[in-house]
This record gives C-alpha cells, structure tokens and sequence, in this order.
C-alpha cells in the first residue's frame, strides 16, 4: 500500500496494492491492521454508498460538527469524481485551502479526508458509485456544509454546461464567512 500526501498534509491518497494476472486482478481494500503501519489508525464504524446517476451531480461540501467530526476514507466503485477536501480548522496554517484530486474506479485510490475538513464531490462520469468509511456515526443535529461555489474557497470544479446538477439542500448551503462561530474552532492551531 502506498500513501501520498497532498498539498495539505494531513489529507492523503492512499494505492493499495493490485495483484493481477490474465482474470484480472485482486486487491485487499480496507485492513485495519496494514493501515495502522501506514500511519493511518483510524476505527471506522459507518460504510456509506451513494449513487448519481447522472455526470455533473455535485454532492457537497459537507462536515459534522464536534463532537461528532468524521473522518472519511473515500474510494469511487464505478465512475469517475472530482473530489475536494477544504480544511475548516481556524488555527491551521492550510485554513480555507483546499485539495483537489481525481478519483476512478480503474485506479481503486482512496481519498483520506481527516476531521475539521469539509468534503464534497463532483461526478465525471454517469452511474458513479462512490464508498465513504466514517469514523463517527451520521448524526442530523450536527451536520453543515459550505455552498460549493464560494468564491473564497477558489475550487476549480469542472463544472459541466448549465452547472452542475445539486439538491435543494445543498443548494442552500452557505458560504464559509456565515459561519459563525467557525464550526471547527480550536482545531489545527500550530504549539
């Protein structure tokens, strides 16, 4: 398994390793023990699946709140994203900067989105299929999100022609200045 980190270190793509031969190939995808050597000790207790079936569908950019924080491992099944991680930790040198990568089926990365970061996704592909590990159990009085397009956060989307396709709620999500207080205050600060 190969772990990289990004421009902001603590998000990380990680390659599990594929052994093929001429049926194709097979790779183990999720090892609590293999990860923990990586660094990456992390007590999932949530798998999440979703489903767009069209390209251009924006899920996002998304968190929970203290003391339900999620960390969120995510590997895309079928398809193609674009998919984003922004640090929310005021005290981080990386506050409101963003990552940006690819993820695709064929390539079988996963994208580690640590806690104090909001994340959110745009498909590249139709019927894109995407796996999310958590951390933290899904809880509705904590959730939040940013509204995608702020233009504080600068993320270059490929959006599609017309925009991209998102629902009312993420719609309604608003930009990162509304916050307030920041909902991860305390986090990230520099000792």
């Amino acid at each position: 398994m190969e772990v990289i980190a990004t421009a902001i270190s603590e998000v990380r793509l990680v390659r599990p390793e594929r052994h093929g031969d001429a049926r194709g190939w097979f790779s183990e995808i999720w090892n609590r023990e293999r990860f923990a050597r990586a660094g990456l000790a992390l007590d999932f207790v949530q798998d999440n699946l979703a489903h767009s079936a069209a390209a251009g569908t924006l899920r996002g950019l998304h968190f929970q709140r203290p003391p339900a924080a999620q960390s969120k491992l995510v590997r895309v099944l079928a398809g193609r994203i674009f998919d984003v991680a922004v640090d929310l930790r005021p005290g981080s040198p990386t506050y409101r900067r963003h990552v940006a990568v690819e993820l695709a089926a064929e390539d079988g990365a996963w994208l580690l989105v640590p806690k104090g970061f909001a994340h959110g996704y745009l498909t590249l592909e139709p019927a894109t299929l995407v796996l999310y590990k958590v951390d933290a159990p899904y809880d509705p009085a904590r959730e939040g999100g940013i509204a995608f397009d702020d233009p504080e956060l600068a993320i270059p989307w490929p959006l599609p022609p017309g925009g991209p396709i998102l629902s009312a709620k993420d719609r309604a999500l608003p930009r990162l200045a509304a916050l307030d207080p920041p909902p991860f205050a305390g986090w990230g600060e520099v000792p």
